[in-house]
């Protein structure tokens, strides 16, 4: 876990001071076209003689600013609405949580893509988008672990003292779900960075100058046969982080089950 840790904040930190650092940039171009790897292009060029070491770290910061921010949508949202349904409880709660039984069976990803057809291929929508479908799960945990944590003794000891609702929610129902919070957004991560490689991989994802790995993949798996190493690097990078978060998550699950 704690190796996993450390290797995701060294991947963030490259992805985000490499090209600062690097002798190529993002936009220089080689009338040489495709490249190999060499002394001065580690990872090869592309079709257009520009720098695949480089692209590969503009596409992370890209694929990890909406893995975190859709993460965070999903997260605040899906706790807050989960929280309020387990905490009220009665008909508001039965309401709350029909309503979502009613919309997770549907496609997340069509939805997505869906959104982005109707109002257009903007990063901020694709960020909305990706996490406005992925707060259901974590309502559902948040309104049970909301129920349980209400019968405490320390809710009802606040509760007598004449604590208000929104004040028992964010001082000690909120706090108490810390760990489970934790957890589900390091899972959270890496399931949608996947989503936006595969919306990307669509062509309806992040749209050119930007780049991300689903787009360089797309790139990559569309020249497999001439220039393989463009499907390999940025393959390389983008499971390496999916393998890190789902490790992380893991330990930190474990972890906390261990001290219950």
């Amino acid at each position: 876990m704690r190796f996993s840790a450390i290797a995701l904040i060294g991947l963030a930190a490259l992805c985000f001071l490499g090209p600062v650092l690097a002798s190529n940039t993002y936009f220089e171009q080689s009338l040489l076209g495709a490249q190999g790897p060499s002394f001065l292009h580690w990872f090869g060029t592309d079709e257009l003689g520009r720098d695949l070491f480089v692209r590969i770290l503009y596409g992370g910061r890209i694929s990890l600013t909406i893995g975190l921010a859709g993460t965070v949508v999903a997260v605040l949202f899906g706790t807050l609405y989960g929280c309020l349904a387990g905490y009220i409880g009665g008909r508001t709660d039965f309401l709350l949580m029909r309503f979502v039984d009613g919309i997770y069976p549907l496609p997340f990803t069509m939805i997505v893509i869906l959104l982005l057809t109707l109002f257009g291929r903007n990063i901020w929508l694709l960020f909305f988008a990706i996490g406005s479908v992925r707060w259901l799960t974590l309502a559902r945990i948040a309104r049970n672990e909301a129920c349980v944590l209400k019968q405490r003794p320390f809710v009802e000891s606040a509760r007598a003292l004449g604590q208000s609702d929104i004040g028992i929610l964010f001082k000690h129902i909120l706090p108490n779900l810390a760990g489970t919070l934790i957890i589900y957004a390091t899972l959270t991560v890496p399931n949608i960075i996947l989503e936006e490689a595969f919306i990307s991989f669509l062509g309806l994802g992040v749209q050119p100058p930007l780049s991300s790995w689903g787009i360089l993949i797309q790139d990559g798996a569309r020249t497999l046969e001439e220039f393989p190493w463009l499907l390999l690097f940025p393959s390389l990078f983008f499971f390496s982080v999916l393998f890190f978060f789902n490790f992380l998550g893991d330990g930190l699950r474990d972890a906390i089950d261990s001290k219950c």
